[in-house]
């Protein structure tokens, strides 16, 4: 490639902020994976957010690129899988698979989208140091031959369309919105941009935790339940940001309710202990070298967490501790307590991404 800006490029990142800035550009928030996409005519690359790249992953958006983009150009923006219900995280992630032949059958059943939010070149132009109106005017006359399978995010300058975005959006499975002063240049691996994402609480059973990595006197994280409709605590995610202190006094507070998996509502994880085979298959969703494995506690204790949203039965992301509740029976907590924003169109957020 003998582009403007050669990868590989960090993108430009977000700080989290609690309101909207003013007189800024505001943009959805995809929830899939950052990627930076060059193409050098018939060469393509999808960079990722760690700077690997992702283009084997991807061959429909490489031929898309080829197709749809100006013959020489350097995007910043997301990929994504748009389903009926809305954006797809589990599906993406089912992408990112060693066997060449499995990568070619997920690229026609579940086939991604790249959605654009960014211009760092075109052409022969560097566009890093102009101010971000400038390179979102040139990112739209870039994009006009974009079709089904690569997309221009909507943007505004209006608050209050970015606010009705914000309730509205996140039906449709995006993740908040992003907001870039107009003066902003594009400035890679720093935190210049803002996002604001859903903030919501909910009261969770505490039905075991990780070890640290530190070592065997350390909580790592907090394993999340709530009771369904049927009575069963089912897994909804986890709790891992705590200071090392109080990592080690969770560690201490917690042993009277250490407990086996005998009769344990999650004594699934005994079976992954027992089985090589079925533990090297039920790996982390994030990390396939991690263990499941946990210390299995009685599930007598309520912890009310932060969380933004859900994605199915689970949080998204990793919750955040807010307080221990005492007063709460453990069988009171229960999805029922869970908002549910309303379903939204993916089609009316983005025109042909459906």
């Amino acid at each position: 490639m003998d582009l403007p800006v050669q990868p590989p490029v960090p993108p430009m990142l977000a700080k989290a902020v609690t309101d909207l800035p003013a007189d800024c550009w505001y943009e959805p928030k995809w929830d899939g994976f950052r990627s930076i996409l060059f193409r050098d005519r018939d060469e393509v690359e999808l960079g990722s957010r760690n700077e690997r790249p992702l283009t084997r992953y991807f061959p429909e958006l490489v031929a898309a690129a080829r197709a749809e983009l100006p013959t020489r150009c350097v995007l910043d923006g997301e990929i994504v899988i748009a389903a009926e219900h809305g954006l797809d995280f589990e599906a993406l992630q089912l992408r990112l698979h060693p066997a060449a032949s499995r990568v070619t059958m997920l690229a026609e059943k579940t086939p991604a989208a790249f959605i654009a939010f960014d211009l760092l070149a075109l052409g022969d132009q560097d566009y890093t140091e102009r101010p971000f109106g400038e390179r979102r005017a040139a990112l739209e006359q870039a994009m006009s031959g974009a079709g089904r399978s690569i997309h221009l995010t909507p943007a505004t300058t209006d608050a209050t369309t970015a606010r009705r975005w914000f309730r509205e959006f996140e039906g449709a499975g995006l993740d908040g919105l992003i907001a870039k002063p107009p003066t902003l240049t594009y400035q890679p691996d720093r935190r210049v941009m803002f996002k604001v994402k859903h903030q919501r609480t909910a009261d969770c059973v505490v039905g075991g935790y990780r070890l640290h990595k530190s070592g065997d006197d350390a909580v790592g994280s907090l394993m999340l339940g709530l009771y369904d409709a049927r009575g069963r605590l089912a897994s909804v995610g986890v709790i891992g940001a705590f200071p090392m202190a109080i990592r080690r006094s969770l560690f201490q507070e917690l042993q009277p309710l250490v407990t086996t998996f005998d009769g344990h509502p999650w004594n699934w994880a005994a079976q992954v202990a027992e089985n090589t085979a079925l533990a090297k298959n039920v790996g982390s969703r994030w990390n396939a070298g991690k263990s499941l494995s946990f210390v299995p506690l009685r599930p007598e204790r309520v912890v009310e967490v932060r969380y933004d949203h859900m994605e199915g039965d689970r949080f998204r992301h990793t919750a955040q501790f807010n307080r221990w509740r005492p007063d709460r029976d453990p069988r009171s907590c229960t999805f029922e307590q869970l908002e549910r924003p309303a379903t939204f169109r993916l089609s009316d957020v983005v025109p042909g991404l459906c």
